[in-house]
């Protein structure tokens, strides 16, 4: 064989293993190309969840130990303690409102638990568990308040919420009387209302516990006015998986594991 025929034949080998290499990549840390995801979690025995580092009480990382810390991370404990019979098998990666379902799609990632409403819209991107956790919007004010839900806010009063949101979009439905005064961010909308440049503030109840747990002077109200259902998601078509996450959902009920689990971090009242 000449030089040049040796020098192809072995350029075209190096291709092939580096495109066979790429087509295994996602397959060791989370997904699967093709076929059963749950058989792959399986073979794997590991299941690996997309989860938020930023958000107090759900998925919030300790600067300190560099651990995730809160209730999608117990869950998600709980559930591949469930499916695979060790809490330890379940490996956590972060994730954002914006990358979560890229990364599922991508298969970095096996499922989402990352404070993701069930919407009609995402459905028809991803498939959804049952709920395992009822949010929605609610409002949040200081302790002394006179505020005690919606019916008490009107002309008058100001309401803070975040630019663009829905919630802000819902507030002025619910309460068109009302001031609407709109910040960048929560940590923003959450600093103006402890100075008193608002009477609530309003968005997910899901975000307003964590500000709760913040700082003790300020509590929910009202119970919630939208309906915001949280749901774990996995690939489309994973039907094998949806249904042992729910089965594995249904025991944490029925065990008690998924209250205690609740009242460790949701401080209600």
């Amino acid at each position: 064989m000449s030089l040049i025929k040796k020098s192809l034949a072995f350029g075209f080998t190096a291709l092939l293993a580096i495109m066979l290499l790429a087509a295994c990549g996602g397959k060791e840390t989370g997904g699967s190309d093709s076929g059963n995801t749950l058989e792959t979690i399986k073979k794997r025995d590991k299941i690996v969840f997309g989860v938020k580092n930023d958000t107090r009480l759900f998925g919030l990382k300790d600067p300190k130990s560099g651990e995730i810390e809160g209730f999608d991370i117990d869950i998600a404990k709980q559930l591949a303690k469930q499916i695979l019979g060790d809490e330890n098998k379940a490996e956590f990666k972060e994730v954002t409102s914006k990358t979560r379902i890229p990364m599922l799609q991508n298969n970095e990632i096996d499922a989402i638990i990352a404070t993701m409403t069930i919407t009609e819209e995402r459905k028809k991107e991803v498939d959804f568990s049952d709920v395992y956790f009822e949010a929605g919007q609610s409002l949040l004010v200081k302790k002394d308040s006179a505020i005690k839900s919606t019916s008490d806010l009107g002309k008058g009063t100001k309401v803070l919420a975040v630019k663009g949101s829905t919630s802000s979009q819902n507030i002025r439905k619910e309460v068109p009387e009302a001031s609407v005064l709109e910040f960048e961010n929560y940590a923003e909308a959450f600093t103006a209302l402890k100075s008193g440049q608002g009477d609530a503030l309003t968005t997910d109840n899901a975000i307003l516990y964590g500000m709760a747990d913040e700082d003790s002077s300020f509590h929910l109200v009202g119970g919630t006015f939208t309906e915001e259902p949280y749901g774990i998601a996995v690939k489309k078509g994973q039907k094998e998986l949806v249904k042992e996450i729910n089965k594995a959902l249904k025991e944490l009920k029925s065990s008690g594991e998924y209250d205690k689990v609740y009242k460790k971090w949701i401080k209600e009242g």
